[in-house]
């Protein structure tokens, strides 16, 4: 997922966020077992169409996603090397329609949205006393904000080779990390000023909601 929501009133924005996780998911378990280059190729041709019905800001997040296409083609690099271009090909296909659609509901889907489809599924963690609603809080913010970190990781690299010519490796975990440090915090802030945690049940308040 990319970690932005896009404003919006498509079809998309308006279909309920576990319809979207329940497709999406779906999805994943029907592509995976998918090896003809036909079917994923239309696969990949449907996904492209619902992706483009965002319109233009849609197409201009799909720089968020460089990171993850610049790995698949590794990847594809990778089998090409060992002779096997047909698996290859039918992995980067299966991959891409899978990135594009996680972030089409990362889109098009708020925060508290998310959280309100993953607490149902996780009201079994009730029985180890865990709030259901606070671990749908933490995987809706690992979803949001891991591209983020990923991208800020990225920009700290790219800022190191242009001042030393050199990959930072090891040397960029410190300020990556006080990074994360960082974007954590102004998190619990604004969770703070939303409420922050009712102390008697446990869970978070809800994010409050722009006006449609």
């Amino acid at each position: 997922m990319t970690g932005v929501y896009l404003e919006g009133r498509s079809w998309l924005h308006r279909l309920p966020a576990w319809i979207k996780l329940v497709s999406l998911a779906a999805m994943s378990m029907l592509l995976f077992p998918v090896t003809d280059l036909g079917l994923l190729l239309g696969a990949l041709a449907v996904t492209l169409g619902i992706y483009a019905s965002l319109g233009r800001s849609a197409l201009a997040a799909l720089t968020a996603l460089r990171p993850v296409f610049l790995l698949l083609v590794c990847l594809l690099l990778f089998h090409l090397a060992l002779g096997s271009l047909a698996s290859g090909l039918v992995m980067l296909l299966r991959l891409v329609c899978l990135v594009l659609l996680a972030s089409v509901v990362s889109l098009t889907t708020r925060l508290d949205d998310m959280i309100d489809a993953l607490a149902p599924v996780l009201r079994p963690a009730e029985l180890l006393g865990l709030s259901r609603r606070r671990l749908a809080l933490a995987i809706a913010l690992v979803l949001r904000f891991a591209p983020q970190l990923a991208g800020a990781g990225r920009q700290l690299g790219e800022a190191y080779r242009a001042r030393t010519g050199r990959g930072g490796g090891l040397r960029l975990v410190a300020p990556l990390a006080l990074q994360a440090l960082n974007t954590a915090d102004h998190v619990a802030e604004a969770i703070a000023a939303r409420g922050g945690v009712d102390p008697l049940a446990g869970d978070p308040a809800p994010l409050t909601r722009r006006p449609e």
